[in-house]
């Protein structure tokens, strides 16, 4: 018994040993992984490595804006008006794998040199393959990493730039450098070039969003994506640990210009203006009746250095001023829907021409009544010769006294005293005089009643009488049909109603029957004979100079001509205005001279072209 004793006293102490061991490891290793633990949180929160040592170890990672397609512009047949492609400059670094000490290593490599020297002689043909291999030898031996090489070359240039040696090889081994930019690209070059115009990022420069590009900047841009990139042995690629976002192409815009018609107006505007030396600029405007929507604007203005005529500025939208005659139409307008006169063969005296109450005076009127042998003018001839005494005369008897602001409200009925909603910024506001203001006179009534004293943007009178063609509606000219992201509208636009009746369809039909005559036997007879009728008015006014006279003192004037109607006449398709200024000039520019004209080439050459004509020269046969 005592030896089994000392036995299992022996076995109970080894076990207590083993325990003591196991509890002394098991403390060792929990506080170790206590000081491990402690250990990395400290590293996380404090350590902070050498900043040269960070930067050789962690891969550089920097955001970078990706920058989404542009869309484009395009007119009503889907043709390209602007559009965005990819230009390329090429660069090199010539010391790419200089370090290596194999002779045939870099024998070989200059030989490849050689080789790329002909192909960039051959493509950018500025200099020869001599001088493109002693640019590259000689950044070489000195150390240049970074040299220019020929001009920008567009997408097929560039992928046949790619294929010659050293280029093949990329930027790590052919030393190869690209820098890609989008421009922006007018396949039509200076046809509506003003109308589409243009978006430029720089602060520091007025009216950097100009014209479609930059009215509609909003759904042609798009939205940026965002990425991180890191330099790897391969460049810099993606960082598939970071956040991506995706950029969205931005829209197309589809507008209401047809190019063809575009062409054809300012080949018209420029023939007759090119060799007018006193003129400083014209504009035509070709509007289809039933919709307001513009098929052609051109802005034609003096460069002030070649002194060419080019797409400027938009003075069809921006350019207000007395419209002189054409603003008889409105006067004709108010009387007729007022029920001060009944018909266009109604008579006033044809005596002195001066106008009752006022100072003023028309000297035509005793020229035609010598003329006529008569002593009596009808509204109509007075409308056909553009008679001031006629419609001063009228607004005056009609308006004169507390009736005068009745006049002006028609005015603004017929949307002529404000500016409204267009595909465009910058269309003007129109100037109207009210007796409520200091500066009213006596003679203002009868002034606006004939076009002065208020200031009118020709798209404003186009809109005007595209109404009477459209037998009193008004409807609201606009340029962007719709837009459109991966062939899916996302805007439709399209036509709108500015006023659905500034006069009754009787009223409308007497004012056509005026305005044909001006065109058949008026002022406007460079319109007789037209490839089809053709209803319309001339108006001539003279802008003001510093001291507010009419002539400077060499008696020059500034002149403002305009034709403005529609056709054909008693079916319109289209309405039409040409406008144009001049210089201070002894010369007469008159609207039924030059825009007269512009407009009668315009339209002989549409209704050779128009599908509208074809059918109706069908239905006649």
């Amino acid at each position: 018994m005592p030896e089994n004793s000392n036995i299992q006293q022996k076995a109970k102490k080894k076990r207590d040993t083993v325990g003591m061991v196991l509890y002394l490891v098991y403390i060792f290793l929990l506080l170790g992984g206590g000081v491990i633990f402690v250990s990395l949180i400290c590293t996380q929160v404090f350590f902070k490595p050498e900043p040269h040592i960070e930067a050789a170890l962690t891969p550089s990672v920097r955001e970078s804006n990706i920058t989404p397609e542009r869309g484009n512009i395009l007119d009503c047949q889907g043709r390209l008006l602007a559009i965005s492609c990819p230009i390329y400059q090429f660069h090199m670094d010539p010391t790419v794998l200089k370090d290596s000490n194999d002779p045939k290593e870099e024998e070989e490599w200059l030989n490849k040199a050689k080789e790329l020297s002909k192909g960039l002689a051959s493509e950018f043909k500025d200099h020869d393959a001599n001088w493109y291999y002693n640019l590259i030898r000689s950044g070489r031996v000195n150390g240049k990493r970074y040299i220019n090489l020929g001009h920008k070359v567009d997408h097929n240039a560039y992928n046949r730039l790619m294929t010659l040696p050293l280029f093949n090889e990329g930027q790590y081994k052919g030393g190869v450098i690209v820098e890609r930019e989008e421009v922006r690209q007018y396949p039509y070059g200076e046809l509506a070039r003003r109308t589409i115009g243009f978006v430029r990022n720089n602060r520091e420069i007025r009216n950097t969003h100009v014209g479609l590009e930059g009215k509609f900047d909003y759904a042609l841009h798009g939205k940026e994506g965002t990425e991180y990139l890191r330099i790897t042995d391969e460049g810099r690629v993606r960082d598939t640990d970071s956040t991506y976002t995706r950029a969205v192409d931005g829209g197309n815009v589809h507008t209401t210009l047809d190019i063809n018609y575009q062409e054809i107006c300012d080949k018209a505007l420029r023939s007759m203006i090119v060799d007018q030396e006193d003129l400083e600029g014209a504009c035509l405007v070709l509007m289809e009746t039933s919709t307001g929507a513009i098929r052609s604007m051109v802005n034609l203005s003096r460069e002030n250095g070649s002194g060419d005529f080019a797409e400027i500025q938009n003075l069809a939208i921006g350019r207000k001023a007395e419209p002189g005659s054409v603003f008889k139409t409105v006067t004709l307008m108010s009387v007729l829907n007022d029920g001060f006169i009944k018909s266009l063969d109604e008579t006033l005296p044809a005596t002195d021409g001066r106008v009752k109450g006022t100072t003023l005076k028309d000297g035509h009127i005793p020229e035609f009544a010598k003329k006529h042998n008569t002593k009596e003018i009808s509204i109509l001839d007075g409308f056909k010769i553009s008679s001031n005494y006629v419609f001063a005369t009228l607004a005056v008897e009609n308006y004169g006294g507390e009736r005068t602001e009745q006049f002006l409200q028609n005015i603004y009925t017929y949307k002529l005293g404000e500016s409204f909603d267009f595909d465009l910024e910058g269309l003007a506001t129109p100037t109207i005089p009210s007796p409520k203001t200091r500066y009213w006179t006596d003679t203002d009534l009868g002034s606006v009643a004939y076009g002065y004293s208020t200031e009118e943007t020709p798209l404003h009178i186009l809109t005007y009488y595209n109404a009477i063609a459209n037998k009193g509606k008004m409807v609201k000219p606009y340029l962007v049909d719709v837009i459109e992201e991966n062939g899916r509208v996302v805007e439709k636009r399209g036509p709108s109603i500015l006023n659905a009746a500034i006069c009754s369809k009787a009223v409308a039909d007497t004012i056509t029957r005026a305005l044909k005559a001006v065109t058949e036997d008026g002022t406007a007879w460079r319109l007789r004979g037209a490839k089809c009728s053709v209803a319309g008015k001339t108006g001539t006014s003279f802008g003001t100079f510093e001291n507010g006279a009419y002539k400077d003192k060499d008696g020059r004037q500034k002149y403002q001509g305009t034709f403005v109607g529609f056709f054909p006449a008693d079916a319109p398709k289209y309405s039409i205005i040409c406008v144009v200024y001049s210089k201070p000039t002894r010369k007469q520019f008159q609207g039924g001279g030059i825009p007269a004209g512009a407009v009668r080439t315009v339209i002989d050459e549409i209704y050779n072209i128009d599908p509208y004509f074809r059918e109706e020269l069908r239905r006649a046969k």
